[in-house]
């Protein structure tokens, strides 16, 4: 594409966006919304059902865009509040509550309804409701491979006898540039140097392994694994954040990403690959470069909430545990068994007892770090902690002894303790004393609720207050913000989105919502409008009235036990006006507390002391011991509960008892396995992993080699890469494909013979050129490879070129903690904000950003960056006015546009500019218009508007 179509000049154009279908909301529908319409609605609002209500169908999308009686929509896309489907499922419509006669949907289904809403209510599935076709057992991919294609000719030769059914050939080959930039770019994701375009094009000229030499360095080259390790990551839904509610960071996960791209550098067997991914903690014990491999379990999304009801939880654990099911099926097996957890598959022959047999496997693993270590360290660090441990165990001992001893007394003395008040009442306590007057109140606290731990320092943290009250002799609450009154206290958490919150203010705001968190000292100062008389105080740690004083929940942290209120009228003066004196402890274990104050003798009191010191030292020196390192790489345990089909997927609904097999749904080409209920937690991974990767497993071989087509070509053999069933794509050449997994089958599995023999081929290395070949008109998306296909790079592609081409790229060192494209805050929940400076510490190749679930990336997200909630086998590859005004506005744009200045700054610089860029020199009337350019705007904005340009992004 040597015409230079710039992209700026399309921000002022009308642009018509092409839309793909989105695959994270066709999966997100495929996953949370189609088994819920099956199993609650369709019985009443579809073509099936036996009597037909409200003239309603929600078995298409057509049905719920045609609505019901009323014909107006079910749904509005986008809009789930004015969407009477959601409302009816919420109960929010009167007599229309949904479904009818039947409890309520489980919240998370609800909020999965919503979810599905706000996006957009995306749907596959289309007009007229016809009877339902499925593949059965004979179904293409599930045959077994046709091993003995691996010495049947070439791949040139299944692609030509296809092109020759159509009265096709082949283009002419592509020249040498165009070449080794498609080669760079497949195998490195970055472009070609002008000195190696250069030295390409003149060892074409003389050497006949001109091709063969430089795909062999760019496999031998570490850009190899950054480039396919990143694929790799696209397919198993490798993100850096948990997603769902809470979304926060994951920071040591990138052990993973690290290992995915040294496995593929390495050349590793990918069978091998496979089995570390599902059992690496299994095979790899001791060994920190296998075991981290089983963290794909764990790379997912995953729901930490917390919530406390068992029914919540239960679906929680099922919706953990079915992201593993529907990873391990998509990436290896390239089946949709996640479509099987409610009821048989749909279209493919997979009864839901497979769906439960793979679950069985992963019953035992759950979310969260572990130490990923060699024995040697796990030896040294045993060796290192001994003696402190036993040391800190024998002074913790005479502590506890002397704890114990003083206890006994205090416990005594807390018999004989009269007291004259109730105590604290956390839902609002009030404290009166005689009437004066005062310009400051002062709420001095020096005990919580939370203090029985903490024998020797009242205090103890997470306090709370949401409201406190000041009474003046008329009876009214003069401490209100809106009477004038000021607030001022240390509070112990902040958030970073919300300066304001957790403060003080929230105890005078006259709302029972917002709380103080009280911090250090926890002191709260009032300040009123003017002196007031007062007599009388209220303070209240509780969302709700007394009237609600049996419902815990609406208590939120510790609750002031011990205090005293004191009184100014300067701020310099204080003066006590009442204290907790005299109340009764707050529970038994509270007034112990207090006794051992009365009962502790100054001898104990500065044993205690001693020993408290010693502690500190000996707890000082253990954090001074280097730890063993922790990976987010998942823990295992032996399942406590039996698995048991769900009866609709609902886990409060179990039927039958499943133990850990293969899939029945290949009982007929693979030998089959099945443990017992009891069978060890590893060996259930691991059998599974072994059954994925055995040699009559047809599927697994083939679904790789297809990968491996659909980066190089674009698309591949089959173009719908991790369903190979039913609903997804038939192969345009099965011949090929049997042809290509047999022979990475008999290469050990390892890629780079596959990779070798796929670039070296007459179908890789022709023109894409689409002049003078009738197959345009017979095979518009070039499918049969009569050319070939020409491709915008993808999101790190475009900016790692950017960085490349600008010098600005930093190479080294590889791995590691990932860079940052967003600032983030956290306070519970994570919220991301794309950062509008992107610094030299993030000029790194963009395999090494830190992907957050969520997360809006500028250049990235623009250019199609996969939200990574979902895996993205395939990416979605749109054209929209937003990225050309990113690549032409965009401060990152403007800085590789600077760096590319001085790069190219001297007596040639247009033609040191085009060769940087595009690897070759400007044509005579290229070379004007950038001069004239340069002449009028300077460099810099010819280097701009180059950034921009059409041949920088896209692949011939």
């Amino acid at each position: 594409m040597k015409t230079q179509s710039l992209l700026y000049f399309s921000s002022f154009c009308l642009l018509t966006t092409l839309h793909a279908a989105d695959p994270a909301g066709m999966a997100f529908f495929e996953q949370k919304v189609r088994p819920v319409l099956v199993e609650h609605c369709y019985s009443c609002h579809s073509a099936e059902a036996k009597k037909l209500k409200g003239n309603l169908y929600l078995d298409s999308k057509a049905g719920w865009e045609k609505g019901g009686d009323s014909g107006e929509p079910v749904i509005l896309p986008g809009k789930p509040d004015e969407s009477l489907f959601i409302r009816t499922i919420q109960h929010l419509e009167a007599d229309m509550e949904m479904p009818p006669k039947k409890p309520k949907l489980p919240p998370a289904v609800i909020d999965d309804l919503v979810a599905w809403v706000k996006m957009g209510a995306p749907d596959p599935r289309d007009g007229t409701k016809v009877a339902a076709k499925r593949g059965d057992k004979s179904w293409w991919s599930l045959q077994p491979n046709k091993t003995d294609l691996a010495t049947a000719g070439s791949i040139d030769d299944f692609i030509e006898a296809k092109l020759k059914e159509k009265g096709l050939g082949f283009n002419p080959p592509a020249d040498p540039r165009a070449l080794i930039r498609r080669m760079t770019y497949d195998l490195h994701g970055l472009p070609p140097t002008p000195e190696e375009v250069e030295a390409f094009v003149k060892d074409c000229e003389t050497n006949t392994r001109a091709s063969k030499d430089l795909i062999d360095r760019l496999l031998a080259s570490p850009r190899y694994g950054e480039q396919w390790g990143r694929h790799w990551l696209d397919v198993i839904r490798f993100g850096e954040s948990n997603g769902f509610e809470r979304n926060f960071i994951i920071d040591d996960l990138h052990p993973f990403r690290d290992y995915v791209i040294r496995s593929f550098n390495e050349d590793k067997p990918f069978d091998q690959f496979i089995v570390e991914h599902l059992a690496g903690d299994v095979i790899g014990k001791d060994k920190p470069e296998v075991e981290v491999g089983s963290a794909f379990l764990v790379a997912g999304p995953y729901d930490d909430v917390g919530n406390q009801d068992p029914v919540a939880q239960k679906n929680i654990r099922a919706a953990t545990i079915d992201d593993m099911v529907t990873a391990t099926g998509g990436a290896f097996l390239g089946l949709t068994l996640n479509c099987a957890r409610c009821h048989n598959h749909k279209f493919d022959p997979i009864p839901a007892e497979d769906y439960y047999r793979v679950r069985a496997a992963f019953e035992g693993v759950t979310h969260g770090r572990r130490v990923v270590a060699t024995a040697e360290q796990r030896k040294a660090h045993a060796e290192t902690m001994k003696p402190l441990t036993a040391k800190l165990a024998a002074l913790n001992a005479k502590k506890e002894a002397l704890d114990k001893k003083i206890d006994t007394r205090a416990k005594t003395q807390f018999a004989q303790m009269k007291f004259t008040r109730p105590p604290v009442d956390r839902f609002g306590t009030d404290e009166s004393f005689p009437a004066t007057e005062a310009k400051m109140l002062r709420f001095v606290i020096s005990g919580f609720t939370s203090d029985a731990e903490s024998k020797a320092k009242p205090g103890g943290p997470g306090g709370r207050l949401t409201e406190f009250q000041v009474w003046s002799s008329s009876g009214k609450n003069i401490a209100l913000a809106s009477q004038g009154t000021k607030a001022e206290g240390a509070k112990s958490a902040t958030a970073e989105d919300f300066p304001e919150a957790y403060g003080p203010q929230y105890c005078i705001d006259g709302r029972l919502g917002e709380a103080w968190f009280i911090g250090t000292p926890p002191v709260l100062t009032l300040t009123f409008a003017r002196p007031e008389k007062i007599e009388r105080i209220t303070f209240i740690n509780s969302r709700a009235g007394k009237e609600d004083a049996e419902d815990d929940s609406k208590v939120r942290g510790a609750t002031p036990t011990e205090y005293e209120v004191q009184v100014s009228m300067d701020g310099k003066t204080w003066r006590a006006v009442a204290s907790s004196e005299g109340r009764q402890p707050y529970t038994e274990a509270l007034g112990i507390v207090m006794a051992r104050r009365t009962v502790i003798t100054a001898d104990e009191k500065a044993t205690l002391a001693g020993l408290e010191k010693q502690i500190a030292e000996v707890n000082a020196a253990i954090a001074r011991v280097p730890k063993l390192p922790e990976i987010w790489a998942g823990k295992f345990a032996q399942p406590k509960e039996k698995t048991f089909l769900f009866r609709g997927g609902d886990p409060m609904k179990p039927v039958n008892e499943v133990t850990a097999a293969s899939l029945n749904v290949l009982d007929g080409v693979t030998k089959p396995y099945q443990l017992t209920a009891d069978a060890p937690e590893g060996e259930r991974r691991l059998a599974l992993a072994r059954w994925i990767v055995s040699k009559e497993n047809p599927l697994t071989p083939r679904v790789l080699a297809n990968r491996l087509w659909h980066y190089h070509f674009g698309t591949g053999i089959v173009d719908t890469p991790s369903d190979f069933g039913y609903l997804g794509s038939k192969p345009t050449h099965p011949e090929l494909l049997d042809y290509l997994a047999a022979k990475l089958v008999a290469n050990g599995w390892k890629l780079k013979a596959l990779h070798r023999e796929i670039l070296l081929s007459r179908t890789y290395q022709q023109s894409s050129s689409a002049l003078s070949n009738p197959g345009m008109q017979v095979d518009g998306a070039s499918r049969l490879l009569w050319r070939f296909p020409p491709r915008r790079l993808a999101a790190e592609e475009v900016r790692d070129t950017m960085l490349a081409v600008t010098g600005s790229l930093q190479l080294d060192p590889m791995g590691g903690p990932g860079f940052r494209l967003y600032k983030f805050t956290q306070n519970n929940v994570s919220t991301y904000f794309p950062l509008e400076k992107h610094g030299p510490e993030t000029y790194r190749r963009a395999v090494y950003h830190q992907n957050a679930r969520a997360s809006v990336v500028d250049v990235l997200s623009d250019f199609d960056f996969p939200d990574v909630a979902f895996a993205s086998p395939k990416r979605a590859s749109t054209t929209t006015p937003l990225q050309s005004l990113t690549l032409l506005n965009h401060s990152f744009t403007l800085d590789m546009a600077e760096a590319l200045a001085r790069r190219a700054d001297g007596p040639e610089a247009v033609e040191k500019a085009y060769r940087l860029l595009f690897q070759r020199k400007p044509s005579a009337t290229e070379s004007g218009a950038a001069h004239a350019l340069m002449a009028k705007h300077g460099l810099r904005a010819l280097c701009r508007a180059l950034l921009n340009s059409n041949e920088l992004i896209y692949l011939e």
